[in-house]
């Protein structure tokens, strides 16, 4: 399966979760090292999008896309099993607990969460400690323009 991220050229080859373990994010608390995917181009463009002030036009970004073998031991969290503010803004400390939980617990190298940006898409959070995480792969790494009218003001 394949799942794609965007990231500053800068770091396009750090698949070592360490940005998202600085910042914390939606699904992972400060000190949690994580990786962050999205199951579609449109829906990484989103996901940067909302997080983009209007007028900034986001620059020097790479396409990078990942391969996640089939053999590879992915959960899937069900929207039946969110708590009541996950789609919460600024998020819920709830969500992080969760992928703070599936980091620790170590079974799955990949938790697939449901997209709050794109109801009915979802995202991959990967595990970069996980030791199966070696067999993850990066297909391929390309500049990623974006179109302009998502930011006008």
């Amino acid at each position: 399966m394949r799942i794609y991220r965007l990231s500053k050229a800068v770091y396009a080859n750090d698949l070592s979760g360490r940005g998202a373990e600085k910042a914390g994010g939606r699904w992972n608390s400060k000190g949690t090292a994580m990786l962050y995917g999205g199951e579609t181009r449109a829906l990484c463009t989103t996901e940067i999008a909302v997080h983009t002030p209007l007028g900034n036009i986001p620059l020097d970004y790479m396409l990078i896309t990942i391969e996640l073998p089939d053999t590879l031991s992915i959960d899937i969290l069900e929207k039946s099993n969110l708590p009541a503010d996950w789609k919460a803004l600024p998020h819920a400390h709830a969500t992080q607990l969760i992928g703070d939980a599936f980091i620790a617990a170590h079974k799955f190298v990949a938790l697939k969460v449901p997209s709050v940006v794109v109801p009915g898409e979802y995202n991959y959070l990967l595990n970069p400690s996980h030791p199966d995480f070696k067999t993850v792969t990066v297909i391929s790494i390309e500049p990623f323009d974006f179109d302009e009218r998502l930011f006008i003001k």
